[in-house]
């Protein structure tokens, strides 16, 4: 959470991050991860999907012209991603925005009005969430912008190749700092083969 939301705070003047979180009350919780310049609000809604389309509806209607719902478990998404959807909602036309995953879902979907029917009938948390959104817009008549793809960590295959990407041989130092070092203390703490397994060796 501290890398995406350090990304969304630099993607630009014309953004603002707000933290839509649960528990209700749990506010103090969140003090020594998101920037001070974050607003929080609580979520509402008992599933995921209406969770989404309660804290769509609750961005547009306190006055932001726009608003882009971005996951807590990308944290190789990057600013530039960021920046692009920004500037595709400050552009002309009533489009959206989407992020693809590499699982079939979402990492963001940005919107400037209100389109509760983009949440109808999503298989959440499978495979298929990201073709059905872009079937629901379809059915809107919405023109859909794509961004870079990038992947969700919510199993041991990601959260392997998660630290191969931070922590491995080729790994680009500047990329989401904040996990790399949690990785490190995590791996130095658990032991590496718990985490991160070495490769197998190959006998020919």
């Amino acid at each position: 959470m501290r890398d995406i939301a350090a990304a969304i705070s630099e993607a630009g003047e014309h953004s603002k991050g707000v933290g839509v979180f649960t528990p209700a009350r749990s506010e103090k919780e969140y003090a020594d991860i998101l920037p001070v310049d974050f607003d929080l609000i609580p979520q509402r809604g008992d599933g995921f999907g209406e969770r989404l389309i309660n804290a769509a509806d609750d961005l547009l209607h306190v006055g932001f012209e726009s608003c882009c719902l971005i996951n807590s478990d990308s944290p190789t998404a990057t600013t530039d991603a960021f920046r692009e959807a920004v500037r595709q909602l400050q552009g002309a036309g009533d489009g959206i925005v989407l992020g693809p995953s590499d699982d079939g879902g979402y990492y963001l979907i940005g919107m400037k009005k209100f389109y509760r029917h983009l949440f109808q009938e999503i298989d959440w948390s499978t495979e298929r969430v990201f073709a059905q959104t872009l079937e629901r817009a379809r059915e809107i008549g919405l023109n859909v912008h794509l961004l870079p793809k990038f992947y969700d960590v919510d199993n041991g295959a990601m959260l392997r190749r998660l630290c191969e990407e931070l922590l491995g041989a080729n790994s680009r130092g500047a990329v989401a700092p904040a996990t790399s070092k949690f990785l490190s203390r995590l791996i130095t703490r658990e032991g590496r083969e718990r985490i991160w397994p070495a490769p197998a060796s190959t006998i020919e």
